[in-house]
Parts: C-alpha cells; structure tokens; sequence
C-alpha cells in the first residue's frame, strides 16, 4: 500500500480530498475503516494568495515543492495537490520534484473523456479560469473547454475567495454558480468541471444544471486506486 502525500492549499478543499480518501478507502480495499497512509503539509494559504496576486508562480512553485520535500521525508511515495488553481505553476514543480504526482486536471480530463463528454464547461477562481491548466489537459484528449466570460469569472472567483475557502455557504452563492452552469450549457457544453476544490461542497449532481466533473473527489479516488494498486496511471506525472 503506497503513502499519499497531500500538498494542502485551502482547508475546505484538502480536507474534503482527505475525507474522501479516507472514508471510501474501505469500498475499494475491502476492509471496514482501511485507507492508506495518509500525510499532508499546508502552509499559510496567504503565502499562496500573495504570491497569485503578484502572479508569481515561480513563488507558488516553491510553496509546493517545500511542502513536497517535507512530505517525502515523512514517507509519501506520491503527491496530490486538491487545489486547481496553483497547478498553474506545476511545470516549474515537476522538473525538481522528489516524488511523482496525480495531476488534478489530468485526472479530470481522463474522466471527462472516459464518460463521453466533448465540450466541458470550466468554473473556478479567477487565476484558474485564465490559465491554461484544464484548455490544455483537455485539448490532449480532444475536449474543448468553454470558460464564464470575465464578469461571471469575477465573481465566481469572489464567492470562492470570499466565502467558500472560509467556511461560508451561503444561497446567493449557489444560486450564483447554477446561474452560471446554466450559461456553460447554453452554449453546448455536455459537462461542467468544478475546478475550485471547494465548489463540490456546495454544487453536485443533484443541483447543478449540467452533468459535473468534481475535482476534489476525482483527485481524491485516483489517489485512492493508485495507492491500492489498481490505477491505471491516468494523471500519473514523474519528475
């Protein structure tokens, strides 16, 4: 059984990937309460908001490789990062990584492609929507991504920064996001990723307007099946 290592950024979202972990270990190893090994280091989730508003992501790069190092010490034989946003600066993380990785939209996209999803609709802060992370993960597997235009991104990335990394869930936000899936699906899109770690705590199958791709939970399962030995290596990035 191989040790997961959580590189953590938001509580909400690593604590909901670790839960995820952990409570649907015992489906897939077939023990009552077994899960793997699990360590997670998170630093100060300010460090991180500075350095994206600076857009420094050779910063953000090596908050995530000083949390990898401690993670490698403490034994992690992989590493997950349950946040969309700073994968932004994954392609200066993986070069001087000491471990290997799932890559969150990597994962997402193997599971867009494997329901039979062609045009994905992207919701996230505002730093994720405007980068590159998922247009090309999913480009690599034929899937067009269709993004909120930029007032919609503002203030998607409000409610995420505002309310939901800090515990609060309120209607107006949930009205908010339905409003702006239903929008993705006016424009053909067959799917929508919830690419916030946290909007799965609040947007799922039995609310939102499209078919959902939940980030958080995908990420979390794919460590889950790596760890066990029964993944097939979808998302799966070496050093």
């Amino acid at each position: 059984m191989k040790h997961i290592g959580i590189v953590g950024c938001s509580a909400e979202g690593a604590a909901l990937c670790y839960r995820t972990i952990c409570v649907e270990g015992p489906q897939v190893l077939g023990h009552a309460y077994a899960h793997p090994e699990v360590s997670m280091h998170t630093p100060s989730l300010a460090q991180y908001v500075a350095c994206l508003e600076r857009g420094d992501m050779e910063g953000v790069g090596d908050l995530m490789l000083a949390s990898a190092h401690r993670l490698a010490a403490a034994g992690a034989d992989f590493l997950i990062c349950p946040d969309n946003t700073i994968h932004q600066a994954f392609d200066h993380v993986q070069p001087r990584s000491p471990l290997p990785w799932l890559h969150i939209a990597e994962v997402v996209a193997a599971e867009a492609a494997s329901r039979g999803f062609r045009r994905l609709g992207l919701t996230g802060t505002r730093w994720l929507v405007d980068s590159d992370v998922y247009p090309r993960a999913l480009a690599a597997r034929g899937l067009a991504c269709v993004k909120p235009p930029d007032e919609e991104r503002a203030e998607v990335g409000r409610y995420i920064m505002e309310e939901l990394v800090n515990d609060r869930f309120t209607p107006a936000c949930v009205a908010y996001l339905q409003r702006v899936i239903t929008n993705l699906a006016a424009q053909g899109c067959d799917a929508v990723i919830l690419g916030c770690t946290e909007i799965p705590l609040v947007i799922d199958e039995r609310n939102s307007p499209l078919p959902t791709l939940d980030s958080t939970r995908l990420l979390a399962r794919a460590a889950l099946r790596h760890a066990a030995g029964l993944e097939s290596g979808d998302g799966f990035i070496r050093p």
